[in-house]
This record gives structure tokens, sequence and C-alpha cells, in this order.
């Protein structure tokens, strides 16, 4: 295996890892970086898909005491079955949304300027909504009704656009809703699981044919760097959100898309743009 394609498949692992659960777009950074890695073409999309698993097994081992109650309360507890049913609610926007749209939106897209746009719309969308008065509701993921979980799978569903952010856009709907910040930052975590699950196994049955055993070492690589830097990334945001606003998060946002913009402008970096 070319170490070279090993030091791209590590990078990217790191930025998946640590950007899939922060309100920043795993997405856009992702399409950013393949781009100047020279790794965007399909071999390097499926390679992207294939690593969210890695992140996705972060967030299932963190939580594993809380799926296993789950798991376990299923046939006879209706707490279980609530949460259960408001997972599946939720999860189902962005699927019949993805299926009905998702190749349009990849052809159109994904590109440098469309994620440096979002990246600053994003970023202005979550300073707005720190600057509202909250009024929360719901203290913990356990309290929400199936209707509420309807509204986060709507707002999730605008991840489709690359560089809204996933966990960006059901965080801070989750505010808007009238969850806490923790409340709604664990549901993105929870919604991740089905999310990228089916998204990594649409995306493997879909792109078979590119499938080879000679990339198994690039994989594991990137897996392994996604799950690290995930499993980091989820215990530090939790511990951050327990005394701070999302705010640097949308500052961030404002200050990269600045700077893709320009340099794409420029020409300054030959990021793709179609």
């Amino acid at each position: 295996m070319d170490l070279l394609i090993l030091l791209k498949a590590l990078i990217l692992g790191l930025v998946e890892g640590v950007t899939e659960f922060l309100p920043v777009s795993s997405t856009g950074h992702l399409i950013l970086a393949g781009d100047l890695l020279d790794f965007n073409d399909e071999r390097g999309k499926l390679f992207e898909i294939v690593i969210q698993s890695g992140a996705m097994l972060a967030v299932v081992w963190e939580y594993r005491a809380k799926i296993a109650e789950v798991i376990r309360g299923l046939p006879r507890e209706p707490a279980a079955q609530r949460f259960a049913l408001n997972i599946a609610i939720a999860f189902m926007p962005l699927a019949i949304l993805g299926l009905l749209f998702g190749k349009a939106i990849k052809a159109n897209l994904f590109n440098a300027p469309t994620v440096a746009a979002t990246f600053i719309l994003g970023g202005v969308f979550i300073l707005w909504a720190e600057r509202r008065q909250h009024r929360i509701r719901f203290e913990s993921v356990d309290e929400l009704k199936p209707l509420d979980a309807l509204k986060l799978g709507l707002a999730q569903a605008l991840a489709l656009i690359p560089g809204t952010s996933r966990s960006g856009a059901t965080i801070i709907g989750g505010l808007f809703f009238g969850l806490s910040r923790r409340a709604a930052t664990e549901f993105s975590f929870f919604l991740a699981m089905p999310t990228l699950f089916a998204a990594t196994l649409y995306q493997l049955y879909k792109e078979r044919a590119l499938l080879s055993f000679d990339d198994v070492g690039m994989w594991a690589v990137g897996f392994m760097a996604a799950f690290i830097s995930a499993f980091w990334a989820v215990r530090g945001l939790l511990r951050y959100i327990s005394t701070h606003d999302f705010t640097v998060f949308a500052w961030y946002r404002i200050a990269f898309g600045i700077v893709v913009l320009i340099t794409w402008k420029l020409e300054l970096i030959a990021w793709a743009s179609s």
C-alpha cells in the first residue's frame, strides 16, 4: 500500500472524526480536504462514506449502556419503545429526501463555493439562535414526543446541503424546539447512528463495483482515525457545552467559509467548483 495514500487516509479519518459530531459539517470539511489532498474521485468519495462508520462506532461505544438499556426494554418498557420510535421517526425525513434528491444534490452542490456559502450562512444562523431567549421544555432526550422527533428529523434533513452540518442542524433545531443544549446534542448523537449506518450500507451497495481488497489498509487507517478522534470529540463537546454555548463554532464557520471563498475567487487554491 502506498504510504502517501495511507497518510491521506489518516488525515481524512481525523477530519471525519473531529467534525462529524460538531456543528461544523463533516461533509463540507471532507469535500475541501479531498480537494486539497487530490483525493476527491469516486474512490475517495467511497472512502469518505466508509470512514463514517468509524465515527458512528465511537458514539455507539460512548452510549453503549443507554443502547443496551433501550434494547432490553423494547419488549415491555414504554420509555424504551418511545425512544426507539422517536429515533425512527426523526431518521425518516433525511432518508426519504436523500433517496429522492441525493443524486441531484451531489451532482450540483458538492463543491467548494457551495460549502463555503453554507458554512457562512450556518454560522450566522447559529449566532441568531444563540441570541434568542431559550425556553427549555425538554431536559432529556427521554422526554421527547413523536411530533418533536419529527421536527428534529426535518431539521436534520437540511444537512443534505453540503456544509450545513447534520449535527449542527439537529442541535440548533433542538434549541429552537425547546431542548436543552445537552438534550439537543445527545439526540443528534443518537440520530447519527441509524443515519450513518444506513448511508454507509447504501453507498457500499451502490458503489460495490469500486470495492477492492487492495483498499483494506487504507480503509482500516481511516476507520481507526475516525473512531479515535470522534470518541474524543464527542466527550469534549459534552464537557464544553456544560459551560459554553455554540457561538465559537459559528465564528469558526464564518471565518473558514470566508477564507475558502476568497481562495476560490482569487484562484489561490484549486478548489473543485463543480
